[in-house]
Formats: structure tokens, sequence, C-alpha cells
């Protein structure tokens, strides 16, 4: 919070202001890997709908970032594992119908690296997590990796049938493009 503090006083001081910019939904995405069964890993796909991010003047490092994701269209490639992630056993999707992510603190890198520090929350809980991003792209689209990992038992994801043979730690990817 203090590093974003400091930015926004140098921004008023030089006369220049942070620029948000919208997230593309229809490139950004947010990819999870959790081991299954102990030898092989599930992967998927939850699309990010809306959100931004918050440029400094002339550089494409983040200086702030939110997204909310859609857990009602989880994608694995298995129609069948989709509607089980979507249930009540795993991301309630009817009950929790928005995850969202919202940036509290971004450390610079260098130019085309930064840690991000945020409040995620899923399935109606909120946990801090640390993402480390990359930039891509150019400046009138620049796009963004992050990744880190989560537990899904500090979401409350903890209690189904199919718990013991599910791991615990879940990897996560998040792809941003900007409009």
């Amino acid at each position: 919070m203090k590093q974003l503090g400091t930015l926004a006083l140098v921004f008023t001081l030089l006369g220049a202001s942070p620029q948000p910019r919208a997230i593309d939904p229809a490139q950004s995405r947010a990819q999870f890997s959790v081991s299954h069964i102990w030898v092989e890993h599930v992967t998927g796909t939850i699309p990010i709908v809306d959100g931004s991010v918050t440029l400094a003047p002339g550089s494409l490092v983040p200086i702030a970032a939110t997204a909310t994701f859609d857990p009602a269209r989880v994608s694995t490639g298995e129609p069948d594992r989709d509607r089980s992630l979507a249930s009540p056993d795993f991301f309630d999707a009817q009950k929790y119908p928005r995850w969202t992510f919202a940036s509290t603190n971004v450390i610079s890198k260098g130019s085309d690296a930064f840690e991000m520090d945020g409040d995620l929350t899923i399935h109606g809980v909120t946990k801090p997590v640390r993402l480390d991003g990359s930039v891509r792209g150019t400046t009138a689209h620049p796009a963004y990796r992050a990744t880190g990992e989560i537990d899904r038992h500090q979401f409350g994801m903890a209690v189904t049938r199919l718990d013991p043979t599910i791991g615990t730690t879940v990897d996560l990817t998040i792809d941003v493009t900007l409009k």
C-alpha cells in the first residue's frame, strides 16, 4: 500500500495521473492445474469477464489491477467434469457466480516483470495471494501473465467425496490482454 500511495503522490506532483485500462475478456482467462489421483493433473480455464489494469504514465508495468471471473463457465475439455466443478461439491457457481481479484500492492521488477499481492475471493472466501507477473504485448495492447498458487481448502472447497484423490495446491496462470 505504501508504494502505491507514494506513486500517486509523485503523479500528482508531476501533473500526470495513472491510466486505468479495461481488460479484453475475449483474450483474457485464468488457467488452473491441480493433481488428480496423485499421478495426473487436471487443467482448465475460467473466463475473465471484467476488470482493469492501471498503468503509470509511460510504463506497461501495472500499479493496480482488478478482475472478475465466471466459475460457471469453467472448461476442462470434459463436460461431465465441468458440471461437477461448477456444482456445490466444488465451485458452487450458482451460489457464488463471480470470483474477484483486487491488487493491494505491486512491486516493479524492471520494465517487464512485477510481483503483485492482492485479495482473491473464491467460493465466498477472500484470501491474500501473491502473483509473479510478466509484461508482454505492445503499448496499444499490453498483455500480462501472472502465476501463483493457492490452497483450495482455504477457499472452502474441502469436503467432498472426491477430496482424498484431488490435490490441495492449485497452480494458477492468469493471462490478461488490455483493450
